[in-house]
C-alpha cells in the first residue's frame, strides 16, 4: 500500500507557522500568565509574557542604553525559540506581586549531618526553598543504618528512611498551601546499609510520592555486578567510637576505605577516604536484581553514575557532588543552586517534512548566544532564600541551557530518532551549544568579570594530584596554589574535550576565567514544552505519542484531569502538508510518513546512544527516560543499565507503564482501554471500570484510572 502526501508550497515554513493548540494555551494561560491578585491577566499575550520577562532579565545591565539594547536582544531571542525555565517565565518581573519567589529551579540541600538537630534544621531550609518555587535534592546516605546506637541518646536509630518521611510530609503541606506541586530528589549511597530498605520504599502505596528517587552507582559496584563479586554494604565509623571499641583500622573484615561526602568526626586517609564499618555482605547480583525488579515494577529507584559524574565535573578541585535536583540534570554540590533554560530546536527546521528541510544552525547559534547572556543575568535577581544558596550562584554562576523538541526536529527533518543520522545530528546541535556558550562565557568574562571562585587561589593536595595526574607532569607539587580558573578550564576532564575542538578558546579560559563555571543541562521541560512550545517534545527526548493523553493537577480538583494533547510535528505536518493526516490511519490518503515515530518506537539501545551523543557536550547532566512497553521482557530491560555504564553515561532511567502501580503523567488511550479498576464501595459491593472510563465520585466526574491512582495513593481532594 502507497502513502499519499500532499505537496506543500516551494517557500520557507517554520515552527511560528503552526496554531497553538488549546491545551497549550490553557497551560500558559494558569501557570505562567502573569495575573493580579484578582485574577485579572496582566500578561495580555504569550508576547507580552516574554516582554516582561527580557525587561526584568535586561535591568540587570549596567547602563540605560545597554539595558534598551539587550532588551531587544532577549526579546528577539525569546520569540526565536529562547525559553527560560518555569521559575523564570513565571516570576522574572513578578515581584511586585510575588516578591518571596525566586527564578532558579534546581537546588540541592546542605548536607545532612547524622544528627536530630541538624536533620530538624535541614527540613526547615527545605520547606523556605520549596516555599520560594524551587526543587531541591538531598542526600540521606550521610545518615546512620537503622538500628544503629546513637550515644548521645542511648537510643537506637530509626533510620534514613524513616526521616525521609518527614521531608516528604513537609513537602506535601508547603506544595498544597502554595499551589504548585514541589519537587525532592533523594539519593541514597549504593553502598549503604539500609539501601535494601531505600529500593523498596515506594512499594508502599502513597510513601514518599514527593520523592524522585536514585541510587549512587559507583564503578566498583558495577564491576562487582559484573564479575559476580561480594559487595560490602558499610557506614562511617565515628572516631570516638573507633577509639572506645579499640577497632583494628587495618582489619579487612571490620573495615573499607570509602569516599563520603563529609569528614566531620571521621577517620580520613590520605585519599581523603573514610573508614567505614563493614555491616553485612551482598552479592552484588543479587542486589542489582532488587534494583532492577523495582525499577521494572515501580520506575524506581534511578540509576546516578556517581563516580562519573565527580570526574566529569568541572568544579572537580573544590565540590564532592553526592545529590541531584529533582529530576536529574543538575547535579549539584551542598547548597549548590542552578537556573535552566532551553532552546527550541523546531524554530530553525526551514521546509519541514520536505527534501529541502534544513536546519538553520546560524541562527541556532546566534539565540544560544544572546541566550547565554540572558541566563547569566538570571543569577543577579534569583530570589534564593537561604544565604548559602545566594553565595553559592554568586560565586559559581552556574546556569545549565539544554534544549526541547529534540524528537519533533528529527521528524521534521525527515530522520527517525535513533537512526546513526540522528546521533550525528544531536551531537552536532549540542556541540554547537557548547562551543557557543564557551565562548560567550570568555566574551562575558572580560566585560564583566569571571566567575568569583575561578579567580580563588586552591592549595594542591595528594588528592588531587591522584585524581589529575597530568598536573605533576606539568611541574604542579602538593601545596601549591593554583587559580580555580587555571584548574576549571585546564584540568577538568570536560573542558579538555573542548579544548580538541578549539584550543585557543581553552588557553583564554584559563588566563581570563570563564563568566560560569557550568554551562549546559538537558532538563525533562515538560510543562513548556507542552505549554510555550506547543507541545514539542520534551527535552532531548522522542514524542511520547502522537495523540495521548496528559495528567494535570487543578486547584480545587480532586483528582488529575485528563487532557487531551497532540504532538507539535503532527499539528506542523498537518498544517503545512496534509490536514487530513492522523497517526496509525489505514487510509493512504491520512497515513502519516515512516519517520513518524514515538517512543514505543524507539528501542533502549537507541534511547542510550542518543543520550550518550548529547552527553559527551553537556558539562553537567540530562533528564531522560527511556520509555518501554508494558509487555517488554525483563532480561532485556536490565540490559538497559549495563548498557547505560558501559556507554559512560552519568544517569539512567526508564519508564514502564504499570497500572497496577501508579499512573503516569503522560498516558495512551489505549493503554487506559486496556486496563480495568476495581472500586469497593462502602456497603462491600465492587464495580470495575476501564482506565478511560468517566465516573461520578463525590459530586466530580474523574477518568476511572485517576479516582484509583488518587484514592490510592492518599492525595484525593488535598489540592
Amino acid at each position: 500500500m502507497k502513502t499519499a502526501h500532499l505537496q506543500p508550497a516551494n517557500r520557507p515554513t517554520t515552527a511560528a507557522d503552526v496554531p497553538m493548540q488549546p491545551a497549550s494555551w490553557d497551560i500558559w494561560d494558569t501557570k505562567y500568565r502573569l495575573k493580579a491578585k484578582d485574577g485579572r491577566p496582566l500578561d495580555e499575550t504569550i508576547d507580552g509574557t516574554f516582554q516582561r520577562v527580557a525587561r526584568a532579565l535586561a535591568e540587570v545591565e549596567a547602563t540605560p542604553e545597554l539595558r534598551e539594547h539587550w532588551y531587544e536582544k532577549f526579546l528577539w531571542a525569546l520569540r526565536y525559540g529562547a525559553i527560560p525555565a518555569g521559575r523564570i517565565i513565571s516570576n522574572a518581573g513578578a515581584w511586585d506581586h510575588k516578591p518571596a519567589t525566586s527564578t532558579i529551579n534546581c537546588t540541592v540541600s546542605g548536607v545532612i549531618q547524622d544528627s536530630m538537630d541538624d536533620i530538624l534544621r535541614k527540613v526547615h531550609e527545605a520547606g523556605l526553598t520549596l516555599k520560594a518555587g524551587c526543587g531541591i535534592g538531598y542526600s540521606f546516605s550521610t545518615l546512620r543504618p537503622r538500628g544503629a546506637y546513637v550515644s548521645g541518646a542511648g537510643a537506637y536509630t530509626s533510620g534514613p528512611l524513616s526521616f525521609m518521611d518527614i521531608y516528604d510530609k513537609m513537602c506535601f503541606t508547603v506544595s498544597s498551601a502554595g499551589g504548585r506541586r514541589g519537587a525532592q530528589m533523594g539519593t541514597f549511597d549504593i553502598g549503604h546499609p539500609d539501601v535494601m530498605e531505600f529500593i523498596r520504599a515506594k512499594r508502599e502505596a502513597g510513601r514518599l510520592r514527593q520523592f524522585n528517587l536514585s541510587l549512587l552507582m559507583t564503578r566498583e559496584f558495577m564491576e562487582a555486578v559484573l564479575n559476580d563479586q561480594d559487595w560490602l554494604l558499610a557506614f562511617p565509623l565515628m572516631a570516638q567510637e573507633a577509639e572506645q571499641d579499640q577497632i583494628n583500622l587495618h582489619d579487612a573484615s571490620q573495615i573499607v576505605w570509602r569516599e563520603w561526602p563529609t569528614t566531620q568526626g571521621l577517620i580520613v586517609n590520605e585519599n581523603g577516604q573514610v573508614a567505614c564499618k563493614i555491616y553485612r555482605k551482598i552479592r552484588a547480583q543479587r542486589l542489582w536484581n532488587v534494583i532492577m525488579s523495582s525499577t521494572y515494577d515501580y520506575a524506581e529507584p534511578g540509576f546516578i553514575l556517581i563516580d562519573e559524574v565527580n570526574e566529569m565535573n568541572n568544579n572537580w578541585f573544590c565540590e564532592n557532588i553526592q545529590a541531584s535536583n529533582p529530576c536529574g540534570e543538575q547535579m549539584l554540590p551542598p547548597y549548590g543552586s542552578c537556573l535552566l533554560g532551553s532552546v527550541n530546536l523546531t524554530h530553525f527546521v526551514q521546509n519541514p517534512f520536505t527534501e529541502k528541510a534544513r536546519f538553520d544552525e546560524e541562527t541556532y547559534r546566534k539565540v544560544v548566544a544572546v541566550f547565554t547572556r540572558m541566563l547569566d543575568n538570571v543569577v543577579e535577581i534569583n530570589g534564593l532564600p537561604l544565604e548559602q544558596q545566594r553565595r553559592e550562584i554568586f560565586s559559581k554562576r552556574r546556569h545549565g541551557m539544554g534544549y526541547l523538541g529534540l524528537g519533533s526536529t528529527l521528524t521534521m527533518l525527515g530522520m527517525k530518532y535513533g537512526s546513526p543520522e540522528s546521533l550525528v545530528f544531536t551531537e552536532k546541535v549540542t556541540q554547537d551549544m557548547a562551543l557557543t556558550g564557551w565562548r560567550v562565557a570568555l566574551e562575558l568574562a572580560r566585560e564583566k568579570g569571571p566567575a568569583p571562585l575561578l579567580e580563588q587561589d586552591f592549595t594542591i593536595t595528594a588528592n588531587l594530584l591522584r585524581k589529575r595526574p597530568e598536573m605533576a607532569r606539568d611541574g604542579i607539587q602538593a601545596g601549591d596554589h593554583i587559580k580555580g580558573k587555571v584548574l576549571h578550564a585546564r584540568y577538568s576532564r570536560y573542558m579538555q574535550r573542548i579544548a580538541e575542538v578549539d584550543p585557543q578558546l581553552v588557553a583564554d579560559l584559563a588566563e581570563t576565567g570563564a563568566r560560569f563555571t557550568h554551562h549546559t543541562s538537558i532538563a525533562p521541560t515538560g510543562t513548556i514544552a507542552l505549554s510555550l512550545a506547543n507541545n514539542v517534545s520534551n527535552g532531548i527526548e522522542p514524542s511520547f505519542a502522537h495523540h495521548y493523553s496528559r495528567n494535570i493537577i487543578r486547584p480545587g480538583k480532586k483528582s488529575k484531569e485528563k487532557v487531551d494533547v497532540f504532538s507539535f510535528e503532527l499539528l506542523a505536518y498537518r498544517h503545512l502538508i496534509n490536514p487530513k493526516a492522523i497517526p496509525n490511519a489505514e487510509i493512504p490518503e491520512q497515513q502519516l510518513p515512516d519517520y513518524f515515530i514515538s517512543a514505543d518506537d524507539v528501542t533502549p539501545k537507541q534511547h542510550v546512544d542518543i543520550q550518550a551523543a548529547a552527553q559527551k557536550w553537556v558539562d553537567s547532566s540530562i533528564s531522560k527516560t527511556a520509555n518501554v512497553p508494558t509487555d517488554f521482557p525483563y532480561e532485556d530491560f536490565k540490559g538497559i543499565y549495563l548498557y547505560a555504564y558501559e556507554k559512560g553515561l552519568k544517569g539512567c532511567t526508564t519508564f514502564r507503564f504499570n497500572p497496577a502501580v501508579f499512573q503516569g503523567v503522560l498516558v495512551k488511550e489505549q493503554d487506559l482501554a486496556n486496563t480495568r479498576y476495581r472500586f469497593v464501595l462502602e456497603d462491600g459491593s465492587e464495580i470495575e471500570a476501564q482506565g478511560n472510563e468517566e465516573v461520578e465520585y463525590d459530586g466530580e466526574i474523574h477518568t476511572a484510572a485517576n479516582l484509583f491512582d488518587a484514592l490510592k495513593e492518599g492525595y484525593y481532594g488535598k489540592w
